[in-house]
């Protein structure tokens, strides 16, 4: 690993041949909370990111349509694309849903992130997905949370149109106890989005467990297996860099640098 890093610092490996061809890095702006739309946009280029994931302090679902058009209009001047937003709030409400749809048909967004706390708005979501031909991918964050436990995410999945998927959060389902790659196997062709992140567990000096926002690779996460699963089943998907650690928001160039040597770095591991 760390000679792959060397090599990759140095310039001797090739960072486009060493990405697997359907799979991209892209960035979740949640990562770069403080900024503006306008600072995300020139962040993404100063890092050759052009696979990006808004938070609606930035890029707002809801926000008027001229706006959504004038901020479209700057992403594909610079190259970049809104794959995808969210964590999306939803509700009971069919024509608040319809907002977050009508924003993914605008800006060109094939997936929507979201986390409905009600499970009676599934019925409702369900609807949109099959009117618009458009995906949700379900977000989990940790213990106690309404999709931290997998079996509840499996069991909207049993119930719902294969449209419904899985935004895989790596960070929060290892703080949870999961296996990442187990739980990209389990899901099978229903992972729609990845949060390229990484978490620990530590005792506090009080006795309890802490999780630890860390560096990509310096955590717990089982990405050697997660990108081994990648390879294997030919997802093409983004493995989008996200933290939910104040410090690395606060300036999350270092985070971000150092991702994407990392993510380099497991795509030519799982290559060989």
């Amino acid at each position: 690993m760390k000679k792959l890093l060397t090599l990759l610092a140095l310039g001797l490996l090739s960072l486009t041949s060493l990405r697997a061809a359907g799979v991209q890095l892209g960035l979740q702006t949640w990562t770069a909370n403080k900024m503006t739309f306008d600072q995300v946009v020139d962040f993404a280029v100063a890092h050759h990111i052009t696979q990006v994931q808004f938070i609606d302090s930035q890029f707002d679902p809801k926000g008027t349509k001229e706006e959504t058009l004038r901020k479209k209009a700057i992403l594909d001047a610079k190259g970049l694309s809104c794959y995808t937003f969210g964590v999306s709030k939803t509700s009971m409400k069919p024509e608040e849903n319809r907002k977050l749809f009508e924003f993914a048909k605008l800006v060109g967004a094939k997936v929507i992130v979201v986390e409905p706390k009600d499970q009676a708005e599934w019925d409702g979501l369900e609807v949109l997905v099959k009117e618009y031909d458009i995906k949700l991918a379900i977000h989990n964050h940790g213990k106690g949370s309404t999709y931290g436990n997998t079996d509840t995410v499996k069991g909207v999945l049993a119930k719902r149109d294969h449209r419904i998927g899985v935004c895989l959060d790596v960070g929060w389902a290892t703080a949870a106890g999961y296996d990442a790659a187990q739980l990209f196997r389990d899901y099978g062709d229903r992972v729609y989005d990845i949060h390229f992140k990484d978490k620990k567990i530590e005792k506090g000096a009080d006795g309890k467990e802490v999780v630890l926002d860390v560096a990509l690779g310096t955590g717990a996460a089982n990405y050697v297996g997660l990108f081994a699963a990648i390879k294997k089943s030919k997802w093409s998907g983004v493995m989008a860099i996200e933290t939910d650690n104040r410090a690395f928001q606060a300036d999350p160039n270092q985070l971000v640098s150092e991702g994407q040597k990392f993510f380099d770095a497991m795509i030519a591991s799982a290559g060989k």
